[in-house]
């Protein structure tokens, strides 16, 4: 059901991509009164009615105070650090878990909460097991990488916090996310002249574009949704199918040869973390359907198309000396 205007929502990690672009669509809806948002790094997109605080997710202190006198109806919480895309494993994993007790214990204090919605990964179902490889939102977790573990622990603190409570609380567990300024490794890997492969498998995987995973949370805000969701771009690809399409060398590998691929990638830039080799060895599907019958929400672009715009997106934009600034955008 559609709320009434004059919402106050929350959102941590609004200088991320994801979080800048989600900021961007709740400001045009009209049932959004006051929007905050709360992260590290200034947003990436200009914000004309949301009102920002550049906090470090381990100032507790700070973080409580703001949201607290915010007193927001809905907190979305897309403070998490994939390993290797801004940060390292280590640092993503303490970050992550000092914004998720910074903020999920201050949306516990706040008087009018109604609802908290967090972001999660289609990486907290593991490695595929037995005959099953597209799991729905009814399949028990089972990391087998950090971030997969990362992304579990948020939605088991949001639901102690929304059960404590007696608040609605709902998790996207996203797809690979991936955008023309989106830092993934996924994408990073994709990107290289020379990119890996498993000669042995070359299993499917899906990702989604960022902009669809934007919409999914406002409409999940909108909604008060209650229960995971998996949110996947329609389609699948295999590695090598993603190399071809992109006209970069295939390297196809196996056995010892990745680790020793794994170092160089690292010193090149492009780090290959844990769950990123689980796409490349054991793909990563996930059943898509239900955000499309909760949410009435249906990803746009579909995993191949996703692809294909990863590889138009511009290295190196030049400009000339008379171009006006407004006129450029910056591409990573």
């Amino acid at each position: 059901m559609t709320r009434v205007n004059g919402q106050r929502l929350l959102v941590s990690g609004m200088g991320g991509e994801l979080g800048s672009l989600v900021a961007s669509l709740l400001e045009r809806e009209p049932w959004v009164g006051a929007l905050c948002g709360i992260d590290v790094d200034p947003p990436r997109r200009r914000l004309r009615r949301a009102e920002f605080h550049r906090i470090e997710p381990a100032d507790r202190e700070r973080i409580v105070d703001v949201v607290t006198r915010f007193d927001p109806h809905v907190l979305i919480h897309l403070a998490v650090w994939e390993p290797d895309a801004r940060a390292g494993t280590a640092h993503a994993r303490r970050f992550t878990a000092d914004a998720t007790t910074a903020f999920l214990g201050a949306a516990a204090e706040c008087p009018s909460l109604e609802s908290i919605v967090v972001r999660s990964g289609i990486e907290l179902y593991g490695r595929h097991r037995h005959a099953l490889t597209r799991p729905d939102e009814t399949v028990a977790p089972h990391p087998t990488s950090e971030y997969g573990r990362m992304v579990e622990r948020i939605e088991s603190v949001a639901a102690a916090v929304a059960a404590r409570i007696g608040v609605a609380v709902g998790s996207l567990r996203l797809a690979p996310v991936l955008g023309p300024h989106v830092p993934s490794p996924l994408g990073r890997l994709l990107r290289q002249p020379v990119v890996p492969f498993s000669v042995l498998a070359d299993p499917p995987f899906a990702v989604v574009e960022d902009a669809d995973a934007a919409r999914a949370f406002v409409r999940a805000a909108e909604l008060r949704l209650d229960r995971p969701l998996n949110v996947v771009a329609p389609g699948a690809i295999t590695g090598l199918q993603a190399v071809l399409r992109g006209r970069r060398v295939p390297l196809p590998l196996a056995g010892p040869e990745w680790w020793i691929t794994r170092q160089l990638s690292h010193l090149g830039g492009a780090p290959i973390p844990e769950h990123v080799m689980e796409v490349l060895h054991r793909g990563r599907l996930a059943d898509g359907t239900q955000a499309h019958d909760v949410l009435g929400f249906q990803p746009a672009r579909s995993t191949p198309e996703v692809i294909d715009r990863l590889f138009a997106w511009e290295s190196v934009v030049r400009i000339t000396k008379d171009q006006p600034p407004s006129s450029v955008e910056v591409v990573a």
